[in-house]
């Protein structure tokens, strides 16, 4: 089981999983399945679009219908709220923005929680905060019977398409294998970590390395720049050697060309990077890596490019070094 100190989650010393309710074996939930998603923005619809093609009866929910149209032309069910989609569903997915979100969509009026029925495994693929997460687990397990993992991911929009995402998960580890089908749909690595919480932690922990990876990339080309280096052939030069990195390859080429069209945009990383160094205060972690990224994505957004790629740190960090362009 994973550990941790001094977590906020429970007052002791390690990650807890919700009350036990007693020897529970629960059926492997595969197709043809009757199966739920809630969320459909540019992951979850990806998502949702997977697991119809993987066999399941699907049904959907969303706060706007029109953003389930190619999936009800594909033949997904569309249900007028996540109560509604949740009732009869084996298994419910949710993809939404922030932790406030999901606290509505399972608890709130015809949230997920008035629909599921006991043994159900509820999946919630958002970044959210861990320990609301370990929360809402215990919660559905006491007033419903029903399983919640928290299943944050990485890969962005192309994985979430091709259904090859990094899945990192919390929670029961019974749930998880049961709805191991529905997560196969949408993800190529799966790895379950620990109890409730879990996922979110390990997610923190990648998204911290990712934006922390985007500002050295960024401040190395701007040196580059500065000192009269090609930024193009700086990079080409640094990929063949031990700085290679996914950002190095990518968010690189993003800054050198200056294409910000968003992927991630930076408002959301910025939200990600509050996570970061939330649970790096929760359990008592010297952080300043974290802490300077997160100051750095607070500019970023307050300089008016919330609406624009993460790797638009790379022009921020070029214009406070007295660059154009």
């Amino acid at each position: 089981m994973a550990r941790t100190s001094s977590s906020p989650w429970t007052g002791c010393s390690t990650l807890s999983a919700p009350p036990s309710r007693g020897p529970e074996a629960l059926d492997t939930i595969s197709p043809p399945a009757r199966v739920a998603f809630v969320g459909l923005g540019v992951m979850g619809a990806s998502m949702a679009a997977n697991i119809a093609k993987a066999g399941f009866r699907l049904a959907v929910s969303n706060r706007s219908r029109g953003k389930a149209e190619a999936l009800e032309a594909a033949g997904a069910e569309w249900a007028a709220s996540p109560a509604e989609a949740a009732r009869g569903a084996a298994c419910v997915g949710l993809c939404l923005p922030d932790t406030p979100d999901v606290e509505a969509v399972l608890f709130g009026p015809g949230g997920v929680a008035e629909g599921v029925a006991p043994g159900t495994v509820v999946i919630d693929f958002s970044t959210i905060a861990a320990a609301p997460t370990a929360g809402f687990a215990r919660r559905l397990l006491e007033e419903r019977g029903a399983h919640l993992l928290d299943s944050p991911v990485s890969g962005g929009p192309g994985g979430a398409r091709d259904g090859t995402l990094t899945l990192m998960i919390g929670g029961d580890a019974a749930a998880f294998e049961a709805a191991r089908p529905y997560l196969e749909a949408v993800g190529k690595t799966l790895t379950h970590l620990g109890p409730p919480g879990a996922g979110q932690v390990c997610k923190s922990a990648n998204q911290l390395l990712v934006a922390a990876g985007v500002l050295a990339v960024s401040e190395a080309l701007a040196l580059g720049r500065k000192a009269g280096l090609d930024p193009a052939a700086m990079r080409q030069a640094l990929m063949g050697g031990s700085a290679r990195s996914f950002v190095l390859e990518n968010h690189a080429k993003r800054i050198n060309e200056g294409t910000f069209q968003p992927g991630f945009r930076a408002e959301l990383m910025r939200k990600d990077t509050r996570l970061s160094l939330s649970a790096m205060r929760d359990h008592g972690v010297f952080a300043p890596a974290t802490a300077v990224v997160a100051q750095m994505l607070e500019a970023l957004v307050n300089s008016g490019r919330g609406g624009m790629d993460s790797a638009s740190l790379g022009a921020l960090v070029a214009e406070l070094s007295g660059l154009e362009g």
